[in-house]
């Protein structure tokens, strides 16, 4: 059980003295330490809900509460209650921490599936700059979910299904160039199709031709099967190449081409159902009426007031759109998988889809917890969206490059004595951690700047900064003459920069259950550097090798458990650490 939860445990027992009944009895940190370590508004709360005074209800509640070897509590404003864990209590915290490899994180999400949909990119194009929120936020929202206990299903929903098919097939038939193919898939895909698209500007035969590849791929010509599966192997091969750069990991990889054969008998049970009807020869989903217009995503407001806003799941020649197939994904991750909760982490102009998808699949009986996990843009320097100078989305593959490149260079001038396999290992580590963190570090709905010197420099809110935290805590032991086990320690606490250390290490257990609620890896991230900060205040003011017993071996648990704790929340956020830097 964690502080927060003894405390709200403990106030809930005083509730129902006073009260004679239970009572919802919430406890939070508090954002100034002067205050105390947690606080509770539940007098203010209850006294307005009884209409008596609040303050005499917090005395009340004070004089019920048993804090025995925990905390102290005084009343403040209207009728705070606010509460100052003793250090003592904080000491055996730490202490059983240090005994526990879940470092107080408890595993609520056991007996619970969820099916996180990420990354996702187009099958025979690379992936660009846009794809770092999706990847990322995803893989980490996978990582936090799967330590808390969920059965974690990741799925790359990648489009391997669509027009550009048609130009691709002409393409490959008439301008592959097969070794290219077989040293870097992507950009030679790409070449082809850029190359018969710009030719069918001018060539109005070869667009037909075009469609007639497509048309006879969706009939299922051998031919053209055989080469969209070559397309998708080879793309995929690329596209792994990144992943496993990020360390980013799938255990399916089901694109829109999984569920062709159940479109067509979607579509006919929603008509059947009366979930749908035709318009203009399109099957379409329409407002049933249910909601208010503000809360209707198949309503939108115009000037002469609210109007249709549909949403096509077949076109009228016959073809089905994303929703069709978004549907079907749903379907099959609810009656299949067994999911319990689907999230998608896809970006912000994709709202209104997700709304009119999860509305059509309620009505469609399919119960979940469905959730859009929106993002924001990355910006350029310009604070416009990040381009190349040509105009063109910069790809992912080149700023990971980049990133690692400018990491060694860093890394070289601090500390050039390093072997050069031992130091191109580290700039991976630090490069690729440094683009993880500027992401994560971010509320996920805000755009932000992506600038290269911030999110390399080794002081600051980076990646560099914590993995050099750690580094410094692992050198603190490489000095020792035996090996430390930390388990065997008594904690003691006595300086104010050794208590604020040990009241950190203790939240770790309170703040990662707290990043799903609205799935917030920031908060995480913000956590880990003001863990980082106050280790370094405790390590300038307190002696640790040259202190003596008690105090060494205590000190030397708490860099331990510092640097446990570092290392596992930057799992968390897919972040690796060095052992050097």
């Amino acid at each position: 059980m964690t502080v927060l939860q003894e405390l709200e445990s403990r106030l809930a027992t005083a509730l129902i003295s006073v009260l004679g009944e239970p009572v919802m009895a919430t406890v939070t940190p508090t954002a100034d330490l002067r205050f105390g370590d947690y606080q509770s508004n539940a007098a203010m709360v209850l006294a307005k809900q009884r209409k008596t005074n609040p303050r005499a209800l917090a005395q009340q509640i004070m004089d019920s509460l048993d804090l025995t070897d925990l905390a102290t509590a005084e009343i403040a404003g209207p009728g705070f209650l606010n509460f100052r864990i003793l250090p003592g209590a904080y000491a055996m915290r730490a202490a059983a921490l240090i005994r526990d490899e879940r470092l107080g994180v408890p595993a609520s999400g056991v007996g619970r599936t969820v099916v996180v949909d990420f990354s996702a990119p187009n099958v025979a194009k690379p992936m660009h700059v846009g794809h770092i929120r999706s990847t990322i936020i995803g893989d980490s929202l996978v990582r936090i979910a799967r330590f808390l206990g969920f059965r974690v299903i990741a799925d790359n929903h990648i489009g391997d299904w669509g027009t550009q098919f048609g130009m691709i097939l002409v393409g490959w038939k008439t301008l592959l160039n097969a070794a290219a193919l077989e040293i870097d898939p992507i950009p030679e895909l790409v070449r082809i199709y850029r190359e018969i698209n710009a030719a069918t500007k001018d060539q109005p035969d070869l667009l037909e031709t075009c469609k007639r590849e497509l048309v006879k791929l969706q009939a299922g010509n051998p031919e053209n099967l055989a080469i969209w599966q070559q397309c998708i192997n080879v793309s995929k091969r690329g596209l792994q190449k990144i992943y496993t750069k990020l360390d980013v990991s799938f255990d399916h990889w089901l694109g829109e081409s999984h569920y062709n054969e159940q479109l067509a008998g979607l579509v006919d049970e929603f008509l059947e159902q009366g979930l749908a009807r035709v318009s203009h020869g399109a099957v379409c989903i329409f407002s049933d009426g249910s909601k208010a217009p503000d809360d209707d995503p198949f309503l939108v407001h115009k000037e002469d007031g609210w109007t249709d806003n549909p949403t096509i799941i077949r076109k009228a020649d016959g073809g089905f759109l994303y929703a069709t197939t978004d549907l079907a994904t749903i379907q099959f991750r609810i009656d299949k998988w067994q999911a319990d909760h689907v999230w998608y982490v896809v970006g912000v102009p994709q709202q209104l889809h997700f709304r009119q998808l999860f509305e059509a699949a309620a009505r469609w009986g399919k119960t979940g917890d469905f959730r859009h996990i929106a993002f924001g843009s990355i910006l350029g320097d310009d604070r416009k969206l990040m381009k190349t100078r040509s105009g063109e989305n910069v790809q992912l593959s080149d700023v990971l490059t980049e990133a690692v490149e400018r990491a060694a260079a860093v890394i070289a001038e601090k500390n050039p004595g390093l072997p050069a396999a031992e130091a191109a290992a580290i700039a991976e580590t630090v490069g690729i951690g440094a683009v993880k963190f500027a992401e994560l570090s971010q509320n996920r709905l805000t755009d932000y700047v992506f600038s290269w010197d911030r999110m390399l420099a080794l002081h600051g809110d980076t990646a560099p900064y914590l993995q050099y935290s750690y580094v410094r805590i692992r050198s603190i032991f490489r000095k020792l003459d035996t090996p430390f086990d930390a388990t065997t320690c008594q904690v003691v606490l006595g300086d104010n920069e050794e208590i604020h250390l040990a009241r950190l290490l203790v939240r770790f257990g309170e703040i990662v259950p707290t990043i799903l609620d609205d799935f917030r890896p920031n908060l995480l991230a913000n956590y880990l550097l003001e863990l980082a900060r106050a280790f370094h205040s405790f390590f300038e003011a307190c002696p640790v090798l040259k202190a003596t017993e008690p105090s060494r071996s205590s000190r030397l648990a708490l860099c331990d458990l510092t640097s446990r704790t570092l290392q596992q929340g930057l799992s968390l956020l897919g972040i690796k650490v060095p052992d050097k830097m």
